[in-house]
Formats: C-alpha cells, sequence, structure tokens
C-alpha cells in the first residue's frame, strides 16, 4: 500500500517556475516506479512524466520535454517535479502516482494516485 500526498502548487505567472512534491508512505516507495499526470478542465487526465524506482530512467510527454524535470529521494520517499517556463496552457490540477511497472505513462499501469494539486498559469 502506498499513500500519496502532492503539494506546491500555485499561481504563478507564464514564464515561471514550480516545484511539486510528492510524499509517500509505504516500505516499497523505494522500489515502485512513479509517475505526475495533469487534467484541465474539461480534459482526460495526461501523463506528464515518470521515473523509474532507481531514478536512473525518466520519460516525458513532448510537451513538457525541456521544461520540467522528474527526481526523486528515495530516502526522503518523496518525488518532484520541476517545472520551468510554464505557459498558460499548463493549467491544471496535477497528481503523483505509484506502479509497479519500471516507468509507464498510461494512468491504467498506476495502482494509487494523490489527491492533486492545482497549477495555474496566468498570461
Amino acid at each position: 500500500q502506498v499513500q500519496l500526498v502532492e503539494s506546491g502548487g500555485g499561481l504563478v505567472q507564464a514564464g515561471g517556475s514550480l516545484r511539486l512534491s510528492c510524499a509517500a508512505s509505504g516500505r516499497t516507495f523505494s522500489t515502485t516506479g512513479m509517475g505526475w499526470f495533469r487534467q484541465a478542465p474539461g480534459k482526460e487526465r495526461e501523463f506528464v512524466a515518470a521515473i523509474s524506482w532507481s531514478g536512473t530512467s525518466t520519460y516525458y510527454a513532448d510537451s513538457v520535454k525541456g521544461r520540467f524535470t522528474i527526481s526523486r529521494d528515495n530516502a526522503k520517499n518523496t518525488v518532484y517535479l520541476q517545472m520551468n517556463s510554464l505557459k498558460p496552457e499548463d493549467t491544471a490540477v496535477y497528481y503523483c502516482a505509484a506502479t509497479r511497472s519500471y516507468l509507464a505513462d498510461y494512468t491504467h499501469d498506476y495502482t494509487y494516485w494523490g489527491q492533486g494539486t492545482q497549477v495555474t498559469v496566468s498570461s
């Protein structure tokens, strides 16, 4: 069982930065692949980034590649999403999730989800 709590969302101007954190409970965190997803109003939840249990492998959606960075600290049971050069189209509720897969980009591959944190980018 893994419980996830996101934080770090907020309101930022276009071009600005935010860092999201996801604190996980559970002894299996260090062997669990993690991902970030987002959902804008009226849209389906979409993949943003994923990281393997060791942190050595990462994968990004094309829309955020080069602007967002996913990382993790297994000693702190925390995964991060550093978001730079934010755009209004990045506005969404951001969710972190845990998967038994090594690296996954589909929602159905993820078993555990956080409650989400709102990110709003103004133009």
